[in-house]
């Protein structure tokens, strides 16, 4: 095998004729696609030639009947949930998943009434409900960690199951709010046609028994059987780690990072990526960067070109801003997280909530700010400009903004906690992707707090059981083990596979 790459224009792609030259008589297969913008834009194209019959295409593993098969319970219908619960029909065990919220499209009336009227459901909301909170929010599929596993059996199964075929080879794939239902929709559905169940209203208030004989138990009074557990409920499912400390299991404060959501023009972004030469056709650029400061990690998080931005909260009396973006990701705004790291030095005591206590304490704060000012949305933004927001004064006026809630101006810099605001307000000034931003051009709305869980479930490194309660696999995000739709899909693969190795 050898590997060659093709260097075209944006809006083209390499010819036949062009990859025959490169492969001679080899079979030539597309492994990654990548934008290179550093000077003239230019799509990457790398591709691995094999000799005649070398080449092995991938293949998933095969899903089996599984309705009589020995049940195991699936807490939660995100990424780490329905992908253990995937793996679970291919070793032959029936999956039964219990998921707080809705269906994936009731999901997204409640949404729509959620925005409108700032009433949120604790149990149905940008958070909860099948697909968990990727769902809705732009459908990224890569991970920082090289650490995390295989992952093309995720990025297979969501081809197969209706995302588009370039995030096999994409270096930055995602699939887009707009397609991710469809896709949830059809796993839910295989996952039933092969005899597995899904229950949804099904808030978890208890789990009892002994390894191989657990019952869990729900608010409505439901009671499933299964011979174990795997816990997969994202990371704002508090009830469940109070639910854990009731039962007497140990509980870990963990970091997170908490920050702002930054809106700008994305043609001011395009012009900056692309160094003023953005053209129709060409793909809405995107940025990231990580700096360090005063000995904290500021970085972006789930930028989200021509996306818009939504309203998080999972409980009332809260203000926490999510960015989302469609597949074509086509709209007139760009947005992004900006995050500072906080660690649990940190934030003192010994509570494992005690970052928590943190996240909400902010988030509260950011709702009694908006409170005041008599706003007909409940869930209206704090907002500031950028340059205000780096010179500590008030924002005169507000510009447009994606929010559909709405914005009042707000001093961030003194609501925000210090070891947060101070550090974002000198990381701002030199991070070199803002330095284009004309005055006002930059709108920064509070506050972005559910980065990941300020709490870890600890388990055994090898079993993957809960620390204090064998028979509980935890899981994905909520569980402290992962950060974003690929990694917790791959946690939760690997739980299934210990559940099943255990017998």
């Amino acid at each position: 095998m050898k590997e060659f790459e093709i260097t075209v224009p944006v809006g083209h792609e390499p010819t036949a004729k062009s990859i025959a030259a490169q492969a001679g008589n080899l079979e030539a297969v597309l492994v990654k696609r990548s934008l290179d913008a550093r000077k003239e834009p230019v799509w990457r194209y790398r591709y691995a030639a094999y000799a005649p019959g070398e080449y092995e295409p991938y293949r998933l593993p095969e899903y089996q009947n599984v309705a009589s098969s020995r049940p195991v319970i699936v807490v939660g219908a995100g990424p780490a949930g329905m992908f253990a619960a995937l793996k679970l029909l291919t070793l032959g065990l029936k999956p039964i998943v219990l998921e707080r919220g809705k269906d994936v499209h009731a999901r997204k009336l409640d949404m729509a009434v959620l925005s409108r009227t700032g009433v949120v459901d604790p149990d149905s909301n940008y958070c909860y409900g099948e697909g968990g909170a990727g769902a809705f929010s732009d459908g990224k599929l890569y991970t920082r960690s090289s650490k995390r596993g295989d992952n093309r059996e995720v990025l297979h199964q969501l081809v197969q199951f209706g995302a588009p075929g370039d995030i096999l080879f994409d270096s930055h794939p995602h699939i887009g709010s707009d397609k991710l239902p469809v896709v949830v929709e059809n796993i839910r559905k295989c996952i039933l046609a092969h005899g597995g169940e899904y229950h949804f209203g099904a808030r978890v208030t208890a789990i009892s028994g002994n390894p191989g004989d657990l019952t869990v138990s729900t608010a409505s009074g439901e009671e499933f059987k299964g011979t174990a557990v795997i816990l997969a409920t994202g990371h704002s499912a508090r009830d469940v780690y109070e639910m854990l400390r009731s039962m007497g299991g140990s509980l870990e404060a963990k970091g997170f990072a908490l920050g702002v959501r930054v809106e700008h023009l994305q043609e001011k972004i395009n012009y900056a990526q692309y160094h003023g030469k953005w053209k129709p056709g060409m793909p809405a650029a995107e940025y990231s960067f990580v700096e360090q400061q005063d000995g904290r990690g500021v970085f972006s998080f789930c930028m989200c070109p021509g996306g818009i931005l939504v309203p998080s909260s999972t409980e009332p009396e809260t203000v926490v801003l999510n960015g989302m973006s469609n597949s074509a990701r086509s709209g007139k705004f760009a947005n992004a997280g900006v995050v500072v790291q906080v660690e649990p030095e940190d934030v003192p005591g010994s509570n494992p909530f005690r970052l928590m206590d943190f996240q909400h304490d902010v988030e509260r704060k950011m709702y009694e700010y908006s409170a005041s000012m008599g706003p007909a949305n409940p869930l209206c933004a704090p907002a500031q400009r950028l340059e205000d927001f780096i010179s500590g004064r008030m924002s005169k006026t507000m510009p447009e903004t994606t929010y559909h809630p709405g914005v009042v101006s707000a001093p961030l810099h003194e609501l925000l906690p210090p070891m947060v605001a101070s550090r974002l307000r000198k990381v701002f000034p030199r991070v070199k992707v803002h330095n284009y931003c004309v005055p006002g051009a930059a709108l920064l709305l509070g506050t972005e707090s559910r980065t990941s869980s300020p709490v870890r479930i600890p388990r055994d490194a090898e079993s993957l059981e809960y620390l204090s309660f064998k028979g509980i696999y935890p899981a994905g995000e909520g569980a402290g083990y992962s950060g974003g739709i690929v990694s917790s899909a791959i946690d939760g693969i690997r739980c299934a596979e210990t559940v099943a190795a255990k017998g």
